[in-house]
Parts: C-alpha cells; sequence; structure tokens
C-alpha cells in the first residue's frame, strides 16, 4: 500500500508519518498484515507535480493539511477549503478513488462557543466538500472532527495549551490560566495515530455528531477516535509541576495505563531541555560501599541501588512488614536469612552472571555478603514501601549469632 499524507510536516503529520515508515520499515509489527510500500509526505513547501505524482499513484490518502494561526481571517477558507479543493481535483484528474481521510475539528459544529468560528467554517466547507466528492465519485471518504490533540512534537506557544504548558514547565517559565475549572476534551497523539492505522485498514470507527456529542454509529457519517480524556486545566498544571519535582522528591506519580497522568508524562519529558535529561542522586556512602534510593513510587514503594566493596557484609536486620527483593546485576554474592526466634538459617549464593530475585521475608533477618575479594557486588533492591525515618521497621540482629 502506498499512502499519501498531506500536512505531512506538522503535529500529526510527524508522528503519523514516522508510524507509517516504521510499517514500512517492519519496525512496527503490532498491526496485523497491514503492509505499507511507500510513504508520500507532502507539506507547504513540496512541489505542485509531486502532488499530481502522488495522487496518481497513491492507495490511500491522509489529508492533514490546514491553517489555524493565519495572519488574516480569509486565509482559514484558502488554506482549509482551497488546497482540499485542489487535493480532490487531482485525484480526479487520475480517476483514483482511493479512501481520503479528511482531519477536521470540532469547530466545524459551529455549536455553543464555535458559533462564530471563521476556523470552524472553513473547516464545516472542507467536510461537505469531501462528502459531495464521495457521492460524486463512490470514493470511501473518512472525516474526524479531532478535540485538542497533545503529544511529543507538538508546538508549543501556538495553538495547544497542554504543549505550552508542558514547554514552560519543563523550562521553568511561567504560565498562565485564567480559570483553572475550564475542562478540556484531549486526544493523546498515540491514540490519535492507532486509530489512523485502523482506518487505514478499514476498521475506523463510525459516528454521528449531535453538537459537539458523539454518537458511536456502524454506518454514521463522520469518524472519531474513541478514547479522550476530559480534564480541567487546573488538574493538568498541578499534575505538571509535580512531574517537574519529580528529580527533587523522586517519587514517580501513578501512571496507570492508558491513564491521561501517563500520556501527560510522556508528553512533559519531550520537552525536557538537555540540562534536566540528566540529574544527579544522593549517594549515601561508607567504607563498606554505597546505598542510593533511584526512584519512589507512589503506592508501591522504591527502588534503590546497593554496591558493597569486596568482602563486605550489609543488612543484618529484619522487618515487622516490610518486604524486598534483591537482585544482584554484578559481583559474586551470599544472601542469608532467619526467621526470628529460630537458628535455621536459608541461603542463596548470588551472581550477577546468572540474575534472579531473592525475597527478603518480614520477620526475617538478612543479610548479603559479597564473596569476592576484589570486585564489588551490586545489587537492585526493591522495597515495597519507602523508608520513613519515624517509622523505620528495621531491627538489628545478626543473621548468624556470634559463638
Amino acid at each position: 500500500m502506498k499512502v499519501l499524507v498531506t500536512g505531512a510536516k506538522g503535529f500529526v503529520g510527524k508522528n503519523l508519518c514516522a508510524e507509517l515508515n516504521n510499517i514500512k520499515d517492519g519496525k512496527a509489527r503490532c498491526y496485523g498484515d497491514l503492509k505499507v510500500d511507500a510513504v508520500f509526505e507532502f507539506d507547504i513547501d513540496s512541489q505542485p507535480e509531486e502532488l499530481d505524482a502522488y495522487c496518481r499513484d497513491c492507495d490511500f490518502v491522509f489529508n492533514l493539511a490546514g491553517v489555524n494561526r493565519p495572519k488574516e481571517q480569509s486565509e482559514f477558507m484558502e488554506g482549509n477549503f482551497g488546497f482540499a479543493s485542489t487535493l480532490l481535483d487531482t485525484l480526479k484528474k487520475y480517476n483514483n478513488r482511493c479512501p481520503v481521510m479528511l482531519s477536521s475539528s470540532q469547530q466545524a459544529s459551529l455549536t455553543g462557543r464555535f458559533g462564530n468560528s471563521e476556523y470552524g467554517r472553513s473547516k464545516k466547507a472542507g467536510e461537505e466538500l469531501f462528502l459531495k466528492y464521495q457521492d460524486d465519485t463512490g470514493a470511501k471518504v473518512l472525516i474526524y472532527r479531532f478535540p485538542n490533540l497533545f503529544g511529543k512534537w507538538c508546538r508549543p506557544n501556538y495553538n495547544s495549551a497542554v504543549a505550552t504548558f508542558c514547554n514552560n514547565i519543563a523550562n521553568d517559565l511561567p504560565i498562565t490560566v485564567n480559570d483553572p475549572s475550564v475542562e478540556l476534551e484531549l486526544l493523546y497523539i498515540d491514540d490519535l495515530v492507532s486509530e489512523m492505522m485502523r482506518a487505514l485498514q478499514g476498521k475506523e470507527h463510525r459516528c454521528d455528531f449531535d453538537g459537539l456529542g458523539v454518537f458511536p454509529l456502524e454506518k454514521g457519517k463522520y469518524c472519531y477516535c474513541p478514547v479522550t480524556h476530559f480534564v480541567k486545566l487546573g488538574e493538568i498544571v498541578d499534575l505538571l509541576y509535580k512531574f517537574a519535582e519529580q528529580p527533587k522528591t523522586l517519587l514517580i506519580p501513578e501512571i496507570a495505563e492508558g491513564s491521561f497522568a501517563k500520556k501527560l508524562y510522556s508528553t512533559y519529558l519531550s520537552y525536557l531541555p538537555k540540562e534536566k535529561v540528566a540529574y544527579p542522586l544522593k549517594m549515601n556512602v561508607d567504607d563498606r560501599g554505597s546505598f542510593t534510593e533511584l526512584v519512589h513510587l507512589a503506592k508501591c514503594g522504591q527502588v534503590s541501588i546497593n554496591i558493597s566493596k569486596p568482602s563486605i557484609t550489609k543488612g543484618q536486620h529484619w522487618h515487622h512488614s516490610k518486604w524486598e527483593l534483591f537482585i544482584v546485576v554484578k559481583g559474586h554474592g551470599l544472601i542469608q536469612e532467619r526467621k526470628e526466634g529460630t537458628d535455621e538459617v536459608i541461603e542463596f549464593e548470588v551472581s550477577g552472571d546468572n540474575i534472579e530475585v531473592v525475597h527478603m521475608l518480614p520477620g526475617y533477618t538478612h543479610n548479603i555478603i559479597n564473596l569476592s575479594d576484589t570486585e564489588d557486588l551490586v545489587t537492585v533492591m526493591y522495597c515495597n514501601e519507602t523508608f520513613d525515618p519515624n517509622k523505620p521497621d528495621t531491627f538489628f540482629d545478626p543473621v548468624v549469632k556470634p559463638e
């Protein structure tokens, strides 16, 4: 399949072309038998003859080209309706009746706050043009009215509040929120691209609209992406400031699979300047080696790295409820555990050459011994709770009692 993407250098276009090229190059294998042979990328700096060649040869068109921040209001109609006319006329010229997707907007509803939107009128005119093209030619048309979009590569200080907030907070710049209670409907770029891949396979989600309301319908006039998030501006900003504090707190916030927070965190990270991509950690160093907390997990404990110098024993303590996982990733060591009140010791010889997980059991005093005389022992340690100095739940007791 040969795919034409207009507006290929825009936010959606860059993300869509990246995934199409991944499929073409055999790097993305999650789309079943979908095959892409060529990706034709067309943008404002492309030549008209390129559009001719692409419209002659393509098997599917994603029309993402458009204007949303012109100098003059009249440019809305020229940029959105005008180019759409050129595209469809060129397809007609070559009698190419391949499916054509149109990137429209919620503003095309011309309802509520969008009732007097010049941009919305240009998008609505584009929709009508595509629907007439479908009636005239029999070609399949897929019209998507997108809500607010966000994700990596979105231009800040342009037409996305989320992009602006992410960029400014990541770069320690001020932001302005006039009304934190304003709710946005947000569509994440990866969810959008996933829907575009479904469209490419003829599995698009169909609907009709009542104003801004989406009504799923198998043979609906329009198309939609079923995964969006309704979030207040104040909630977005609060989350972003928590993300910005992570290098200091080490706290990874709750980012459940599919959640808005997970998608926003990925978006925020894509705006970090070079000087914030890496950050130092506090190493607790003594003559035995070092212990460094790596991350704290909201409601799920912490991960640390422990380095033991040659022949050193660490630990020799037990916990009431706290439990840990020890994973030796370098060196050769011995882990010992003894149930409190007994003399029975269980042992585990561990090595970075054969990585395994060993539980530190509640009620068992435990240690870890570096068996090497020359090499450091490096252990990744997970604990089910972050350390609380006011309630450490840690009690010294040697595993092997001295004679």
